[in-house]
């Protein structure tokens, strides 16, 4: 046969030595074949060629292609870039096809290291050949003989299907259906398929085998899909220019054309393709013999039919028993997941519960006050205390269930239990994990916010008084400063009001930084968002326009009594001095009885202790401003003495300053009492953090115990769960021990609470006398509590497993210690590969090579069902004792059904009753469903069913 690439992208199909040209096989179709029969057994092994003349010369991917086909193990493939390694990769995949009695001819492995599309195209068919068509067998035919016979046999009952050959027989599709009906009735409705609608037929029969049976979909009913690849690659000039010619000789090759991939228009074309057809249904022939399986019984002997009978129903009320065990298992489970009643939200679902409570915590809202504030820290303590608690126990109660049940699903032979969506332990476990970081992130807002609303009120307080203050002082002063007296002045009254002037000018100056001040705390209070802003910025524009008027009215004044000057003359120097000196004496009053009266707010001993130290060194300077006072007052005393002698009229009036000796006076008279008060005050403070200090010895000093008595316990119950101490009895009596001490223990978590409480309102932010806080004593508490009850779970279902299979203590002795050897963290869990090593050491044979492997991954299936990435003891402890006991199954539940039923294929309701008791008959008849083989009784029921039932899926 001679095949031939030509120029226009075709490929011609002759006789040797022949110019006729039987047909033409569009290139891009004979190749996207051939790439998808590769591809559909390459990704056997997670891989795929994209190029079949270039992904093959490295031979890497040619040798898997073998090894998976043939499922035999190739020699180790040189891993080498170089030309000499990759010929020699091809050499042994050669050798390997030349091993299976296949004659290679002109295919050398230069070619397919070059990339001759022609020798690879030839290589591909000769692999197909052997290794997916000769080894078809039936009754010691050919392979397409065979293969046509198998089509026959398995088509027989079908109407409209009479296969006769391998290319009109299958043109319109009904016997590629029909042959996946007769393995598979469950894929495809073949009555519902018509004889007129071939591409409907076709298309259902390629897509089903595609999806389902994973066979590849090599032929196309209307060409179309190759049409676009054609339509593609007609510019490809690598295409375009090719011409070669493929002589395929020795024994019967002169019939194995190449052109098995061409003609997959099965509708268009008046004969279809035969060995493309033949390939294709070749695929169907593997697919469904190697799904065959074969059932294996266990022969019963026993003495009398009585003694079978009365086996038979205690092996039925054994597995009914188990069965009904386990739906009230699964009926609680639902309802403690679904129904739950509690004070905080009625009849909710758990997780439910959770999601409203997730936006309250996310909440930072608040009305922007410290009441508001204190409020909802009162709420959440209300919370902590009273409304999640029970929803603790109900989540520990859910996980002791739902870890019961699954154990004693797997000790009875039982599919593990998957719980209805949104129910999984995994999602409450979530969900509870989210509900406790918000927990946290909600109470450190609390905290903080009632920090920042603390210092708001104090510095609206601070701003408050300070601009009084002001406000007092700048009460009249721009009537003063607009005022005209000055003109009616004589010289020394007009020397009195420039020199009042001036004493006003350095008053003014004097008060420039208490203005700053206003100003800095009003900015600060919008920085911080004070919720009364509005009114604050009011009052302070408000001061800061005063302010700015009586910087001019001063000026204009100033000048005014400048160009008097020149008139009037005359200086009173006593009332100057009285001027000078009692402004800024003056000031310091005030800036004395301002701070004297100033709050102040302090978390700590150090910083009370600094204003004590700062108001005593005040009070050291007491004794100097005595002697200004004095000396102050002394001049307005020479200014009567002086007045009365001269009998100057007008004398005692000081034209400089409005300030009088009975002014300082009454001042001085006010800082003094004002300076025993601040000591009151002070000392008052300084009690209240002594107070707070001591409540932060008492924490500490309470939580330093209460820590470590928490860790303590936890690594006890962890080392007892490990099995490390004891028989499984004397492990489950300690955790019990351990599980009364812990709730004896209660009262001083109760202790720590109250002192906490306290803490809080005290406004005590931090505590450097331990490194425990209440939330990290609350999370290990609930933990110690968990893994108390967990660990009593596990021991009770190793219990529970050993006393069911009949394992010795000693064996059981073996497995954990063979368990924790592995278990290098601790952690009560094995990685995949711990676990195989465990396997190992007790005596389990697993191979190195690939079928160890799928065996491994077999047994890794069983004991993690949920496909965790870990393997836990239960599951361990099961596995094992099933590889050491025996265990009931589905074909020995039938045996004894049929038993009671006298070898009929059906059992009667009266029968069930008259062999079972009452309620486990009743449960049988209730659950069986109607017989309807041939020959039934009247109420017959399939028992068969049933039993099938009990070790599958099933709603039971």
């Amino acid at each position: 046969m001679l095949l031939e690439i030509c120029r226009n992208g075709r490929v011609a199909v002759k006789n040797k030595g022949d110019t006729t040209l039987n047909y033409v096989i569009p290139l891009t179709q004979w190749i996207s074949q051939d790439l998808t029969w590769c591809n559909s057994h390459l990704r056997k092994a997670g891989t795929a060629i994209d190029n079949i003349d270039e992904d093959f010369r490295n031979g890497l991917k040619l040798m898997l292609l073998l090894e998976v086909i043939s499922g035999e193990t190739l020699p180790k493939p040189d891993r080498g870039k170089m030309r000499f390694h990759k010929i020699a990769n091809v050499n042994k995949a050669l050798d390997f096809i030349a091993s299976k009695g296949v004659k290679l001819v002109s295919i050398g492995a230069e070619e397919i290291v070059d990339g001759n599309l022609k020798m690879t195209l030839g290589m591909i068919w000769t692999i197909i050949l052997r290794f997916a068509i000769q080894d078809i067998s039936v009754e010691e035919m050919t392979a397409k003989e065979g293969l046509l016979l198998w089509c026959q046999r398995k088509t027989a009952p079908y109407k409209n299907v009479n296969v006769q050959n391998f290319h009109l027989s299958f043109k319109d599709g009904l016997a590629f259906c029909a042959l996946i009906h007769r393995h598979r009735p469950d894929l495809i409705d073949y009555h519902k398929l018509s004889k007129d609608n071939p591409l409907q037929n076709l298309n259902t029969a390629f897509d089903v085998a595609e999806k389902y049976l994973d066979i590849p979909r090599m032929l196309d009913p209307e060409g179309e899909a190759y049409r676009r690849k054609w339509c593609n690659h007609t510019n490809n000039e690598c295409i375009r220019d090719i011409m070669i010619t493929v002589w395929l000789t020795g024994e019967n090759k002169h019939n194995l054309l190449v052109n098995i991939f061409v003609k997959s228009d099965l509708i268009n074309t008046p004969k279809p393709d035969e060995r493309a057809i033949m390939t294709y249904v070749s695929c169907y022939y593997h697919a469904f013999q190697g799904a065959h399986q074969v059932k294996i019984q266990q022969q019963v002997t026993l003495r009398t039919l009585r003694s079978l009978a009365e086996t038979a129903a205690n092996r039925i009320c054994k597995v009914l028993k188990v069965n009904q065990d386990n739906e009230r298992l699964m009926e609680e489970y639902e309802r403690l997941a679904s129904d739950v009643s509690i004070d905080f939200v009625a009849h909710t679902m758990l997780l439910d519960w959770i999601k409203k409570t997730m936006p309250w915590l996310k909440n930072r809202q608040t009305d922007n006050s410290l009441s508001g504030v204190q409020k909802k820290l009162e709420e959440y303590r209300t919370y902590r205390r009273k409304h999640k608690p029970p929803r603790v126990e109900q989540k520990a109660k859910l996980e002791t269930n739902f870890n019961t049940l699954q154990t004693k699903l797997r000790l009875s032979n039982r599919p593990a239990y998957m719980p209805t969506e949104g129910k999984m332990i995994s999602d409450i476990a979530n969900a509870w994990k989210g509900l406790e970081t918000a927990e946290k992130s909600f109470e450190e807002w609390l905290l903080s916010e009632m920090m920042r609303l603390e210092r708001l009120e104090h510095l609206a307080q601070k701003f408050k008084h300070k601009a009084d203050i002001h406000e007092d002082w700048t009460r009249g002063k721009e009537e003063m400063l607009q005022s005209s007296d000055y003109r009616q002045c004589k010289l020394n009254e007009l020397k009195a009001l420039k020199k009042k002037h001036e004493a006003f000018e350095s008053d003014l100056a004097a008060h420039q930084d208490r203005v700053e001040q206003i100003a800095a705390i009003a900015q600060e209070l919008n920085a911080l968002e004070y919720h009364d802003s509005v009114s604050v910025n009011t009052r302070c524009q408000r001061i800061c326009d005063q302010w700015d008027r009586l910087g001019s009215l001063t000026g204009r004044r100033k000048q005014a009594l400048n160009d008097a000057e020149k008139i009037l003359e005359k200086i009173d120097i006593l009332h100057l001095e009285f001027a000078k000196r009692a402004a800024p004496f003056n000031n310091w009053l005030d800036g004395t009885r301002e701070d004297l009266v100033d709050m102040f707010i302090v978390h700590t001993m150090e910083e009370i202790q600094g204003l004590i130290d700062a108001h005593n060194q005040f009070k050291a300077t007491l004794g100097e401003a005595d002697k200004e006072y004095n000396s102050i007052v002394s001049l307005v005393n020479e200014v009567e003495t002086t007045v009365q002698k001269h009998q100057i009229p007008g004398g005692l009036a000081n034209p400089y300053t409005t300030l009088t000796a009975s002014d300082m006076t009454k001042k001085w008279t006010e800082v003094k009492h004002l300076v025993p008060q601040r000591d009151t005050t002070l000392q008052a403070e300084l009690r209240k953090q002594q107070n707070n200090e001591m409540l932060r010895r008492q924490f500490a000093e309470k939580a330093n115990q209460v820590g470590p008595w928490i860790e303590h316990q936890m690594d006890a119950v962890t080392s007892i769960g490990m099995g490390l101490q004891g028989s499984l009895e004397d492990q489950l009596h300690r955790l019990k021990e351990y599980e009364q001490a812990v709730y004896a223990y209660k009262p001083h978590i109760e202790e720590l609470e109250k002192i906490h409480q306290a803490i809080q309102e005290g406004m005590i932010f931090e505590n450097r006398y331990t490194h425990y806080t209440m939330e990290t004593l609350r999370v290990g508490w609930e933990q110690l509590l968990t893994s108390i009850n967990r660990n009593i779970n596990e021991v009770e279902n190793q219990i529970l497993t050993r006393d069911s299979k009949g394992i010795t203590q000693d064996q059981l002795n073996e497995f954990r210690a063979s368990f924790n050897h592995f278990d290098k963290n601790r952690t009560g869990r094995l990685t995949p590969e711990e676990f195989k090593s465990c396997l190992v050491s007790l005596g389990y044979s697993i191979g190195k090579d690939r079928q160890g492997e799928i065996d491994f991954q077999r047994i890794l299936a069983i004991v993690d069902a949920n496909s965790t990435g870990y393997v836990h003891f239960d599951a361990f402890l099961d596995f094992m004792t099933r590889e050491t006991t025996d265990t009931d199954t589905a074909e020995q539940v039938i045996d004894s059904f049929r038993i009671l039923a006298g070898d009929k294929p059906y059992i009667l309701a009266d029968e069930l009753r008259r062999e079972l008791p009452p309620d486990q008959a009743e449960y049988c008849i209730h659950r069986m469903p109607p017989y309807k083989g041939p020959n039934s009784a009247p109420g017959a029921l399939d028992y068969m069913s049933f039993s099938t039932a009990l070790y599958g899926e099933s709603d039971l």
